[in-house]
């Protein structure tokens, strides 16, 4: 089989081999040190708690950090308070000339902005970290007590381990991507939502067993998930390649330029961001209600917005659909491509260069997010459908919907391209042979 021999010729190769044990290995780490509890804080009291915050802002957080939050482990931040501190200074990119002017300052100017990132990442660790202990002292947050004597000492022990915790999550993100496989941050965050599956799994296969569920209807349910895997795999790797030829130039005896080559616009240029923002904001009436579970007028609002309601789909829908191209007009600028274009020389065949290149670009990118934007929003919506009506457990569901399954999808293709790159410098066929990698041999 075409997967046998792929893992045969990965053996084969010592560096390859080297850098996914390597890989393997910090991934264990960070999974081992998601399950040691805060000091100070009852480990079996944590077990036993009703109120897990599972759809409220704080289960969002709890899934992307796999299920650390609920434990309250020394990992409990998981890695994401370097991700608000990227998409920030990305955001600020968009709005602030200084950091713009970083980002067009090459290796330099990355290394500016890595560094601001990083000095983000504690800022936010910090304040992440009280915003935890004061939850974790109070005993309405898990419905009895969790820290048997809270006070200062415990307040300030809790932020100094969870913050050098987020800074030593960070560190073995970097190290992943430099001598490991694959891009590290992603795959921390990947391997703690792919966390939760065996535990999904097992309840779905027990609901089947006694009896609850039809194991026909099951099976259906299965296919289902797989056409919806299908498809994501289809809209996360979907392109608009735009041609863009280049004129000859003559230096000494030799011609350069003269090719076609081609500006590929993903459907999907916003990934998994704007299901994200749209879900913070949907989660924040459950969230107040965690906070003021006595008042009428939260309990209303929460009942609203509930995640398994006809309401809460279509806000969510719409929110997505305006996230992705709010979010795909600061990931992808026009003007900035056609100026680039320009100044090496390059033009799209039958298109004006300057002003009438970035309308062609602008034009074509507004087409094809729209489809994108509601196949992200149906794909969003889609575990609130099958929890409603297919009778899926909660947590199960997520794993064929929404955020959950863009970023497990996302982080495996990328982590299979570069084994595949391994592979195909190495003279040897990849995980799926094309009439490319065919060519390159």
């Amino acid at each position: 089989m075409k997967l046998t021999e792929s893992i045969r010729n990965i053996n084969k190769i010592p560096e390859l081999r080297q850098r996914i044990l390597y890989t393997l290995l910090l991934l264990f780490v960070y999974r081992m040190g998601s399950h040691i509890t805060i000091p100070g804080v009852d480990a079996s009291a944590i077990a036993s708690a009703t109120n897990t915050h599972s759809n409220d802002l704080f289960g969002l957080f709890d899934l992307f950090v796999g299920g650390a939050f609920a434990r309250a482990s020394i990992f409990s931040l998981g890695i994401m308070p370097y991700i608000s501190a990227s998409i920030i200074i990305q955001l600020l990119g968009a709005v602030t000339p200084y950091v713009q002017k970083l980002q067009k300052e090459g290796e330099e100017g990355r290394q500016k902005i890595n560094q601001y990132t990083r000095y983000g990442t504690v800022l936010l660790a910090f304040l992440q970290a009280w915003g935890v202990s004061v939850n974790l002292s109070s005993p309405a947050s898990f419905g009895k007590v969790v820290v048997p004597e809270p006070g200062i000492f415990f307040t300030i022990t809790a932020i100094v381990i969870l913050t050098a915790s987020t800074v030593f999550i960070m560190w073995l993100g970097e190290l992943i991507t430099e001598r490991g496989i694959g891009n590290g941050i992603s795959l921390i965050i990947m391997i703690g939502i792919l966390a939760g599956f065996p535990q999904s799994l097992v309840a779905e296969i027990q609901s089947v067993s006694f009896g609850s569920k039809n194991w026909i209807v099951e099976l259906v349910i299965m296919a289902l998930m797989a056409l919806i895997v299908a498809a994501v795999v289809l809209l996360t790797v979907a392109t608009r390649r735009i041609p863009v030829q280049h004129a000859k130039r003559v230096v000494g005896r030799k011609v350069y330029g003269g090719g076609t080559q081609y500006i590929p616009m993903k459907v999907n240029t916003a990934g998994v961001m704007p299901i994200i923002f749209a879900q913070s904001i949907m989660f924040l009436p459950s969230t107040f209600l965690s906070f003021f579970p006595e008042s009428e007028v939260m309990q209303q609002v929460a009942s609203a917005f509930a995640y398994d309601s006809w309401w809460y789909a279509l806000i969510f829908g719409l929110m997505i659909v305006f996230f992705t191209y709010f979010y795909t007009a600061i990931a992808f600028n026009p003007k900035e491509v056609a100026d680039t274009m320009r100044r090496q020389g390059g033009f799209i065949p039958g298109v004006r260069p300057g002003k009438s290149t970035e309308e062609f670009i602008d034009n074509i990118l507004t087409r094809i997010t729209l489809p994108g934007a509601i196949a992200l929003a149906l794909i969003a919506v889609l575990p609130t459908f099958l929890t409603k009506f297919g009778n899926v457990t909660p947590g199960f569901a997520q794993f064929f919907g929404g955020t959950s399954l863009l970023i497990i999808v996302s982080v495996g293709l990328d982590t299979l391209q570069q084994v595949e790159s391994h592979l195909m410098m190495r003279h040897y066929d990849g995980f799926m042979k094309t009439a490319k990698a065919r060519g390159r041999r």
